[in-house]
């Protein structure tokens, strides 16, 4: 090879080797800073009338751990939570389908029961898992009391905050902590927070909404305390036409 070869060739094969390096630094740097889902909320346990009555239009094999989302994709590994018992199971998701917005999620009657939920407040809680990391799906007794969440707020990032915070005293009524509360959004101004339930308020007659202090950059707006699901679900969906999509249910 002659000497001005070697001068054009030589620059552009590390110019060649430095871009391929910097595209993998830049490609594992997209994927530490994805935000994974989370998310709270009560599940649809699968039953065959939902599909015969068109409420959703897939099926499911209700003996076997399986579970359907409106949002994440085919494969996608997850956890699933039962905060009452912090029981939880580690699978993937098994269809992405649509279903009636106050659920967050499609799960089998086998991993309702395996989860122990509570028939008539089925609530769970759901958390991506990153890809790189193995697991077998399994069921277990521990998992995490903060974790961050996506949310229709003027604030990038919302950490969820520990609702179910109770004092020994407050264990032995069991009966009295299981109140839910239904989270309109997270405001970054309380004159914002404020202006919206006003609205809210008028629009429809609601009573029990109010705005609570997060903190100094942080306001919640809120409807609630709910006894029970069927309690909740009026509102949610009152809510839900008004084009509030995104709503998160937490225990109080």
């Amino acid at each position: 090879m002659s000497t001005l070869k070697k001068i054009i060739v030589l620059p552009i094969l590390f110019l060649f080797l430095n871009s391929c390096a910097d595209y993998k630094v830049k490609q594992k740097s997209s994927l530490e800073d994805k935000k994974y889902y989370s998310s709270s909320g009560f599940a649809l346990i699968y039953d065959e009338k939902y599909y015969e009555d068109k409420v959703i239009n897939k099926k499911l094999d209700n003996n076997k751990l399986l579970v359907m989302h409106n949002f994440l994709k085919r494969n996608t590994p997850i956890k699933i939570i039962n905060p009452d018992n912090s029981k939880f199971i580690e699978t993937k998701i098994y269809k992405k389908t649509n279903y009636p917005n106050i659920f967050n999620v499609i799960i089998t009657d086998a991993l309702a029961t395996t989860l122990e939920l509570d028939r008539e407040n089925p609530f769970v809680e759901i958390i991506e898992i990153k890809k790189n990391k193995k697991f077998i799906a399994k069921e277990g007794n521990t998992f995490e009391e903060e974790k961050k969440v996506a949310g229709k707020a003027p604030v990038d990032e919302i950490k969820m905050d520990n609702l179910s915070e109770e004092s020994s005293s407050s264990k032995i009524k069991k009966k009295e902590k299981n109140h839910f509360i239904l989270v309109i959004s997270d405001f970054y101004y309380i004159d914002t927070a404020n202006k919206l339930m006003k609205d809210l308020k008028v629009k429809t007659k609601l009573t029990n909404i109010y705005v609570k202090k997060i903190n100094n950059n942080k306001y919640r707006l809120f409807v609630g305390p709910f006894k029970n699901f069927n309690a909740l679900k009026t509102t949610y969906i009152s809510l839900n036409n008004l084009g509030f999509e995104s709503l998160n249910v937490y225990k109080n």
